[in-house]
C-alpha cells in the first residue's frame, strides 16, 4: 500500500480512511513531510494548526 495525505488534516496514513479526521478524501501527490513529537510546544505545529503527534504533509494538492 502507498503512503496517503489526508486532504483536511493532512494526515500521512496507509488505509481506506483517515485514522484522525476519519475522512475518505485523500491524495497521494503531497509535498514534503514533518514529524510533530510535541505538539503542545513545537512552533511548527502551531502554524500547521496541528494538535496530535505523527506524520504529516506540508502541502495537500
Amino acid at each position: 500500500m502507498s503512503k496517503k495525505a489526508c486532504k483536511n488534516c493532512k494526515k500521512i496514513y496507509e488505509g481506506d480512511k483517515c485514522p484522525e479526521c476519519a475522512s475518505h478524501e485523500s491524495v497521494v501527490d503531497f509535498k514534503g513531510k514533518v514529524i510533530i513529537f510535541d505538539p503542545e510546544n513545537s512552533e511548527v505545529a502551531k502554524n500547521l494548526k496541528i494538535t496530535k503527534k505523527g506524520d504529516y504533509a506540508i502541502k495537500v494538492r
